[in-house]
């Protein structure tokens, strides 16, 4: 068998074209610091609700001041809707999924998550301003997908 110059050239690119694309993922993984998370929380998505945490989606004040949201996205709603949070204080979100996946997204602020069922997805954020945002789910999770929303109220915090 034979190959026709052009097309050992073609391959010899493609090779090199690969070569560099898996290279240049090595050097900033490596240089980078970037590594898969080492610790990822698990829930079993059939006993959310007979969990010890998300039996009772709600609010809760730490005693250092914070605050933990805990928060169940399924089609096609969030469990607590509206969920109260004070302004100036650090919100903890805990959320998870029964279901299918869903996002988590407050209107209009940096607050953003992925909702997978089996995981326990969590940020905290602090809002400065009273008001009511809009969360809605960013993540297409079924034909109702439009209709999956709900309500932050940040009060005014409380001396």
């Amino acid at each position: 068998m034979t190959v026709d110059l052009y097309e050992k050239i073609w391959m010899i690119v493609a090779a090199v074209l690969i070569a560099g694309f898996l290279g240049a993922i090595v050097v900033a993984a490596g240089m980078q610091a970037v590594q898969p998370p080492s610790h990822v929380e698990t829930i079993d998505p059939e006993a959310v609700y007979d969990s010890e945490e998300f039996s009772r989606p709600g609010v809760a004040t730490l005693e250092d001041g914070g605050v933990v949201a805990t928060v169940v996205a399924e089609m096609f709603a969030f469990d607590p809707d509206p969920i109260v949070v004070p302004a100036g204080v650090p919100v903890t979100f805990r959320i998870t999924s029964p279901d299918v996946m869903h996002g988590f997204q407050v209107v209009g602020t940096n607050a953003n998550a992925m909702v997978v069922p089996g995981y326990v997805s969590e940020f905290t954020i602090t809002f400065q301003e009273p008001g009511e945002r809009l969360i809605v789910c960013n993540e297409f999770c079924g034909l109702l997908h439009h209709e999956m929303q709900g309500r932050l109220i940040v009060e005014e915090a409380t001396p």
